[in-house]
């Protein structure tokens, strides 16, 4: 959403036109002593000239969203995330303003003809089938440690919108919250893994495994050295409040974490690339925070030339035995330059295996390209997050910013064999981009996901007990009874059996992990962090259409997650109910055909 005045719209354009201007970013002085800032220095008395008359504009902008964050009336967590009061509902549909650029999301009806088009980006998916276990037993994936989907989702709600259903991915639901699964003992095993067993909160006859990874803590301090590259799209599309100055307000919470044995580079990319800052100590916190803060936007988005020049950075610095990644900022509005996504692909596949990761933060609406950005990251082994607030800046960027960083377990892989004398069927929640054949469990050329230093990994399965009557296949007609007797009597009760493999940093070659699960771990009282969990789950559910939790309502997953809040450290938790109440009064008012949404306009 835009809230620039029509003046300075009318003057950025001409602008634009008269010079095609860059993004500015050095003085004179510094630029000409840089390496790599041939092209900077040579335009640079035009570039800040012509961003000289629009300075104060930005100036005051950023002190506009500044005031506006200070301001709120909610009281403010521990991350200072603001967090909707018990007793206060939120504002019912009437009350919420829809997104400009979300025209396609509502009814030929409601849409003004002054709106943008809505170009948001979203790779489409089916949700994982259910699986009869005598016929296909195992089930292979990747973990996956990105949140970027719940928070875009989130900040969609906010804005009076309920989200297309390829926005949700139930697992970056999941994994958005901490369920306080045990930590390993000691660091010769880099995680422990751990299950719990219980009924499906929707229907009492299934059931639900959740899997748990907790990856051992490192203190901050003892980080190793990282040598970081920030790459920032200071392209046209970015000139928005929630763009590029929400964007250097969130690297700026990032830059006094850095230390003496740090490294920053700042790169920025729009119709040509450029080196703002070389690779640089982290202590010169003024001197990097100055470079972020002289950023302008302007131009079309030449993506593929930064992430080249990013990566050459990155090499330029690279540090042996420490932290080497690429920190790429960006709407994801790629539309110069290269912009083939599976060149793209390849150019960071092969970066990621000389040691260099690649992370994602997604800003903005309206033309965000959460698709890209997401498969970027799952290529560079690094994580997706979007980026919605201040507040989410600071617990991705400042809180969890050692898990991000400290990689203690690279591609691992979960592999479940169920066992159908008492399985029938069974299906995984979420992942649907992460499967992995077969095969490729013990195939360690095939890439998987990475787990950083603290980081937590939650996975849900919905099982259908055998002879519960709860199948949702129709029976065969040719059965296999003999076999799954054979099966039960060599099981002894094990209702599946799970494997790990991962493969500690530097080596080529996995380590395994197994457990077995059986019948008898079923839990009448499920922990606090799995009846979250699954309330979550069945959000994510309502959210893509509500196919796979029977008759569950929004009422009662709102009950379920409140019943679950617990002590609520950040307040999350309770963020969460305020968004499932969001979505309800907009499903309601969907349902009803309500044109009243349109009234915010």
């Amino acid at each position: 959403m835009r809230h620039a005045r029509p003046s300075l719209t009318l003057l950025a354009v001409a602008l634009l036109a008269a010079c095609q201007s860059q993004p500015v970013a050095e003085s004179p002085s510094s630029a000409s002593s840089s390496p790599g800032n041939a092209d900077i220095t040579a335009n640079l008395a035009e570039a800040e000239a012509s961003a000289a008359a629009d300075a104060a504009a930005t100036s005051a902008t950023l002190d506009t969203v500044r005031v506006r964050q200070q301001a709120g009336a909610r009281p403010r967590t521990e991350y200072g995330r603001p967090i909707p009061s018990a007793a206060a509902a939120p504002p019912p549909p009437a009350a919420m303003k829809m997104s400009a650029g979300y025209a396609a999301l509502r009814s030929p009806g409601l849409v003004s003809s002054s709106e943008p088009a809505n170009t948001e980006r979203y790779a489409a998916r089916d949700d994982n089938p259910v699986h009869r276990a005598s016929e296909q037993p195992v089930s292979t994936f990747s973990i996956d440690v990105d949140t970027g989907s719940y928070s875009n989702v989130r900040r969609m709600l906010r804005d009076g919108v309920r989200p297309p259903a390829d926005a949700v991915r139930a697992e970056e639901f999941i994994n958005y919250f901490d369920y306080h699964h045990p930590a390993p003992a000691n660091r010769d095993i880099p995680f422990r893994v751990t299950t719990e067993l219980a009924a499906a909160p929707w229907n009492g006859k299934r059931q639900i495994l959740m899997v748990g990874i907790k990856g051992y803590d490192v203190p901050k301090a003892t980080l190793p050295p990282a040598n970081l590259v920030f790459l920032i799209d200071t392209s046209g599309s970015m000139d928005s409040p929630d763009k590029l100055p929400l964007l250097k307000q969130a690297f700026a919470q990032l830059v006094p974490q850095l230390r003496a044995q740090d490294r920053v580079s700042v790169v920025v990319y729009a119709g040509s690339a450029g080196l703002v800052l070389p690779p640089t100590p982290g202590d010169r916190h003024d001197e990097i925070l100055g470079a972020l803060d002289r950023l302008q936007a302007g131009g079309s988005t030449n993506g593929g030339d930064g992430i080249r020049l990013a990566y050459a950075m990155a090499k330029q610095a690279f540090v042996k035995d420490g932290v080497n990644r690429v920190i790429l900022a960006t709407d994801g509005d790629f539309n110069v330059g290269t912009v083939d996504q599976g060149a793209l692909e390849t150019l960071v596949g092969d970066q990621r295996k000389s040691g260099i990761a690649l992370t994602t933060l997604g800003f903005g609406q309206g033309n965000y390209n959460d698709a890209m950005a997401e498969r970027l990251a799952d290529v560079g082994d690094g994580n997706h997050a979007y980026i919605d607030t201040l507040q989410e800046a600071r617990k991705v960027l400042v809180e969890e910013m050692q898990s991000t960083l400290l990689t203690i377990a690279r591609d691992v892989k979960i592999q479940i064999e169920f066992n159908p004398a008492y399985v029938s069927e069974y299906r995984l929640i979420g992942y649907e981009n992460r499967l992995l054949k077969r095969e490729d469990f013990a195939n360690d050329k095939v890439d998987a996901g990475d787990i950083g230093a603290g980081h937590e990994v939650t996975a849900l399965y919905e099982i259908t007990p055998a002879g519960s009557g709860a199948d949702r296949l129709p029976p065969l007609r040719y059965g296999q009874a003999g076999s799954a007797a054979a099966s039960r009597g060599v099981a002894g009760g094990e209702i599946a059996h799970l494997q790990l493999r991962y493969k500690p940093p530097g080596q080529e070659t996995s380590r395994l992990i197994a457990t077995p699960i059986r019948a008898d771990a079923l839990s009448q009282k499920p922990s606090e962090g799995f009846r979250f969990a699954t309330a979550v789950a069945a959000y994510a559910d309502l959210l893509r259409g509500g196919q796979h939790i029977d008759n569950w309502s929004w009422a009662q997953v709102l009950a379920a997650a409140r019943g679950a809040e617990g002590s609520d450290r950040f307040g999350l938790r309770r963020e969460f109910t305020g968004m499932v109440e969001q979505a309800r009064q907009l499903a309601t008012a969907q349902a009803t055909d309500t044109p009243a949404i349109a009234a915010g306009e």
